[in-house]
């Protein structure tokens, strides 16, 4: 019996086709094109990644990028010079919106077949095989990017962390693979059924064992103000932040904090809130520009 071909096992493997399937000259065009417009922040982190990408060293690094600074610009530019290179480049989310923002994006759970019980796990790995589809991408990713996992379980993390050392026979952090994680721990933690504020602080990334060996970048420019010079957005954008650093006063007997009058419109009831959003909704569901508007 002859030996099997480890190549042809390759070329019908589905997910590495779908991690290769993507146009290297037209990605080439969007780099030269994209480059260029990157703020002095972003170039600093766009360089600093893709020399350690190009390098193979690996390593483990975070995004803090608060909404509007332009996060998914650079990660989908990131992503676009990888491929561009032929190189696989793992797009994960915690999220399905915001899966939808990256090519090629996928939701984390999914992909990685990560337990859904996370929590009450004590050492949680990934629900693959050694000789799976998704391992060999795994194997050979030069970059996993993971956008929103400030809203996953630092186990989550830790699982992947266990399993690239078993797929990549590597025992170095993340089996000496790179990643990057992106987020805002000013916006949404992880969400723990029946818990306590104690349980959600220690569910956070910043709670890992392998938070002190992360590498941060910080995106602080609003690039819709910069762009656009929308001093109301700017307002918008600083209130934002003001909540999320805690600078509002808290009312001490409701625990709750009084939003501005100008951050939002107030709605008496699910129908005010829903003709506000979506207006003549019953006349045009149907229309396909009307909804994409």
């Amino acid at each position: 019996m002859t030996t099997p071909n480890s190549s042809m096992h390759e070329v019908f493997n589905v997910e590495l086709r779908r991690e290769t399937q993507y146009d290297s000259e037209a990605l080439k065009e969007t780099v030269l094109r994209n480059v260029p417009l990157l703020n002095e922040q972003q170039k600093y982190a766009y360089d600093t990644l893709m020399k350690v990408v190009n390098d193979g060293t690996g390593g483990f690094f975070f995004l803090d990028a608060p909404c509007r600074t332009g996060k998914t610009f650079l990660i989908s530019l990131i992503l676009a010079t990888i491929r561009s290179q032929n190189g696989i480049a793992l797009a994960l989310a915690s999220s399905g919106i915001a899966t939808t923002l990256l090519e090629g994006g996928r939701i984390a759970h999914s992909a990685l077949k990560l337990p859904l019980n996370m929590q009450i796990k004590d050492t949680p790995t990934c629900n693959l095989s050694r000789n799976s589809e998704m391992a060999k991408v795994l194997q050979q990713c030069r970059l996993i990017i993971w956008d929103e996992y400030t809203m996953a379980h630092k186990k989550s993390l830790e699982a992947l962390d266990r399993t690239l050392h078993d797929f990549r026979k590597n025992q170095n952090r993340f089996g000496s693979a790179m990643l990057l994680l992106a987020g805002d721990f000013r916006q949404t933690l992880p969400v723990i059924p029946r818990s306590t504020p104690a349980d959600e602080l220690n569910a956070c990334l910043k709670s890992s064992i392998l938070w002190k060996y992360v590498k941060t970048f910080k995106l602080s420019m609003n690039m819709r103000v910069e762009l656009r010079n929308d001093q109301c957005g700017e307002t918008f954008s600083k209130q934002l932040l003001d909540i999320g650093y805690g600078k509002i006063p808290v009312d001490s007997s409701s625990g709750y904090i009084t939003f501005p009058t100008n951050l939002c419109h107030f709605m008496k009831s699910k129908t005010e809130l829903i003709e506000k959003v979506f207006p003549i909704i019953a006349q045009n569901y149907k229309d396909h520009v009307w909804m994409s508007d």
